[in-house]
């Protein structure tokens, strides 16, 4: 059992906390049975796996371990050293160091009828933690980040998602190569936009569909704008002219799911 937080493995993980070490390292840190069950089930490749006994169930730490490639490599720690190792309160005494997975967009595995969420320009975690989960939810074929440079692991991401960023397929490019690729898929663009709208409401998402949402502060680039196969807007009765990206994404992918089962 590791009970001194001078520890150099301890040390490690605390450094993990930090974007660069992560990207400098190639690794990330999940904390949680459910996210970290998750990314197992979705075959992230597992490093180390960090318990405390004194805070875990006994059954998760057990089933946790069954998941993994390196069952004989959980490391015990006491419940100082795992306090200092938390990121979040209430922690349920598991933590586990994991591969990220990195994909291009020709890496992509579609449906013969794919259904994509595409973010511009998104910088706050909760808002794409909050997406993901939508992701999941709907089943979409997978959700492209444009023009910014999420650091897709941080653990505000991580939970904000529920674990739900381990089932999505993602990746991350520039507009410019989002749109050429969207076009030799033949893919539809339909982008959120005030301007020479429609209500999404009268769209047909059964098709090949592609949902481009942009930050609340800058909204969407004119690239986007020029390449839309119609852009569309969500009605307003109140005094608000916008939504939360999250929310946004929810009901626009939802309707085109509602479309796609009807």
């Amino acid at each position: 059992m590791i009970t001194s937080k001078e520890n150099q493995r301890i040390k490690n993980i605390i450094k993990l906390q930090k974007s660069s070490e992560r990207l400098s390292q190639g690794l990330f840190v999940v904390e949680g049975y459910r996210e970290i069950e998750r990314a197992l089930i979705s075959g992230y490749e597992i490093n180390a796996l960090f318990a405390c006994e004194e805070i875990t169930k006994s059954t998760e730490l057990k089933s946790i371990i069954q998941k993994t490639s390196k069952p004989n490599e959980t490391e015990h720690v006491s419940k100082e050293v795992f306090e200092k190792l938390a990121y979040r309160e209430g922690s349920d005494g598991l933590i586990a160091v994991f591969k990220p997975r990195i994909l291009q967009l020709s890496d992509l595995k579609l449906s013969d009828n794919p259904l994509i969420i595409i973010l511009e320009s998104i910088e706050k975690p909760g808002n794409l933690g909050a997406v993901l989960r939508t992701a999941d939810a709907a089943g979409v074929d997978a959700v492209i980040l444009c023009d910014t440079l999420p650091d897709l692991y941080n653990p505000n991401i991580i939970r904000s998602s529920l674990g739900c960023i381990f089932s999505q397929q993602i990746v991350s490019t520039t507009t410019e190569a989002a749109i050429n690729w969207l076009k030799k898929k033949n893919i539809s663009i339909f982008c959120t936009y005030l301007d020479a709208s429609v209500d999404y409401r009268t769209i047909d998402y059964v098709g090949s569909s592609a949902i481009v949402m942009g930050a609340e502060s800058t909204g969407l680039s004119d690239s986007w704008i020029k390449n839309s196969t119609q852009n569309i807007i969500i009605p307003m009765k109140g005094i608000a002219d916008s939504l939360n990206v999250s929310v946004s994404s929810a009901i626009v992918v939802f309707e085109a799911l509602r479309q796609r089962q009807k």
